[in-house]
């Protein structure tokens, strides 16, 4: 098993704090990232997944930072947080 560069130490002061790899905090900004845009188009998670086609189960993991979203989803999130009505209407 690969071990994972702590970027983040637990708190020793703190039971209930645990270390965070460099992997999860990469996963935690991508989720940002895509939450983010959503919400900065002011659409719900289903809307958003039913615009973009998008299957709602995976940006929810993505969200959720249960799963790494790619990066060609990163891409892709970024193109529509700058070209949304484009993109809608390209996917369309």
């Amino acid at each position: 098993m690969k071990n994972e560069h702590i970027s983040l130490p637990a708190d020793p002061a703190d039971a209930d704090d645990f270390d965070v790899t460099a992997g999860a905090m990469d996963r935690g900004q991508r989720a940002r990232l895509i939450r983010k845009t959503r919400t900065g188009l002011g659409l719900s998670q289903s809307e958003f997944a039913s615009r973009f086609r998008v299957p709602v189960g995976t940006l929810r993991d993505w969200e959720q930072a249960r799963a790494t979203a790619p990066d060609f989803a990163i891409a892709y999130v970024r193109v529509i947080g700058q070209h949304p009505d484009m993109v809608a209407k390209t996917v369309a």
